[in-house]
């Protein structure tokens, strides 16, 4: 990993610190900057992350920088610019749109580099949105999530492509490994998922938080085409937050019954042990109505050496090989994911392992936190560099 320099002061800018790649990415550069002797600050309203930042030797400011209150932007902007000033603040990093309005024009006020990274392909139907989508940009540097996000970046704002790196979210490989999974978080997992001891049937697993682009309702329309088929061979199982969207849980859970999928199909909620859910499903499920910007949940199956079933727009399209790790679909068509879970299902369990293995071994060469790391520390030497030539 690139060395950083003496006295190096980290501060990364984060709306809050919640479960999601966003706060997950932050917490592995927080932990990464400490190890490397530097100090790690992240200004952010909080959340239930906040002891994972503590013991990774980071430390918390808690400031709403999640508010796009314009009274409170300003008020942000003033106290970010003393935290970088009185903190000896080396570079500023900002991680998203909201923190961007007060972070970004605070670090020029001190004379201090910052960049941004951007996480997400935003909506931009009005002229107030797409300027509010750019201060993603403002910074001296963008690190794009994946290389889908970074075309999206240099297409929408004419950057210049030395000004824009890729660089994909990493995954922890201790976390995912299949080996490391207990028998004990095994269990615990299919009960929590609703796969029964004895249940012989495919396992298709869609993991996400509870909301309608994430493609929830085109999985069920797909497996009521698979049953409507006579095809009764698999078990459908959806785990996510629904983050107060009660309306739209109880939206899925309608069609699971209309579509005659009750024994079919499980809408189970949020859990927190990811690669034994993944080892205890056969295959992915990654339906997504809107573009994945990176797709970690296509990503993290096929570290499990688990294949996946993915909608082929997005970043998704590099993470997944098709028909050699997992299998594309046209996005938001019912019938063609119908026709690509088939394909899944009659593979059988030898070529499905077989396809895992290929996608596990591809995986950890291309999408762990030391890979991600590397990359971050690279673009933080370059744009120190450019600001000390630069004065």
């Amino acid at each position: 990993m690139i060395s950083l320099p003496r006295d190096f002061v980290l501060l990364q800018v984060v709306p809050e610190l919640n479960a999601g790649g966003v706060e997950r990415t932050a917490l592995d550069v927080s932990s990464a900057v400490v190890a490397a002797g530097g100090t790690s600050l992240i200004a952010s309203a909080g959340g239930r992350l906040e002891p994972e930042l503590t013991a990774g030797g980071g430390e918390l400011i808690r400031l709403p920088v999640q508010s796009k209150n314009p009274l409170t932007v300003a008020a942000n902007l003033f106290r970010l610019n003393k935290i970088i000033r009185d903190r000896k603040v080396s570079l500023v990093h900002v991680r998203s749109r909201a923190p961007a309005l007060s972070a970004i024009p605070a670090a020029r006020l001190a004379g201090v580099a910052a960049l941004t990274t951007y996480h997400g392909v935003y909506n931009a139907r009005s002229a107030p949105k797409r300027w509010y989508n750019g201060m993603m940009t403002r910074g001296r540097h963008v690190i794009a999530n994946s290389d889908f996000t970074r075309r999206h970046v240099l297409d929408t704002y004419g950057l210049d492509p030395r000004q824009v790196t890729a660089v994909p979210r990493g995954t922890n490989l201790e976390w995912f490994d299949p080996q490391a999974v207990t028998t004990e978080r095994l269990t615990t997992a299919r009960n929590f998922l609703g796969i029964g001891p004895t249940e012989r049937r495919t396992v298709f697993l869609l993991a996400g938080r509870l909301t309608r682009w994430k493609g929830q309702l085109l999985a069920v329309e797909a497996a009521r085409l698979l049953k409507a088929g006579g095809r009764n061979d698999f078990l459908l199982v959806m785990v996510g937050d629904d983050q107060g969207r009660i309306a739209y849980r109880a939206e899925i859970e309608r069609a699971v019954s209309a579509a005659g999928l009750d024994d079919s199909a499980v809408v189970a909620g949020h859990f927190t042990d990811m690669p034994a859910a993944w080892l205890a499903a056969d295959v992915g499920l990654v339906p997504s109505l809107d573009p994945e910007a990176f797709g970690r949940t296509a990503v993290e199956p096929q570290l499990m050496g688990r294949p996946v079933v993915v909608a082929a727009h997005g970043a998704p399209v590099d993470t997944v090989i098709d028909d050699e790790t997992g299998w594309l679909f046209r996005p938001g068509d019912a019938e063609d994911l119908a026709r690509r879970m088939i394909q899944a299902l009659d593979a059988g369990p030898e070529q499905r392992r077989a396809m895992g293995r290929v996608a596990m071994t591809r995986a950890r060469q291309l999408y762990s936190v030391e890979a991600m790391l590397d990359g971050t520390f690279a673009v933080y030497a370059q744009v120190l560099e450019e600001a000390w030539e630069q004065g």
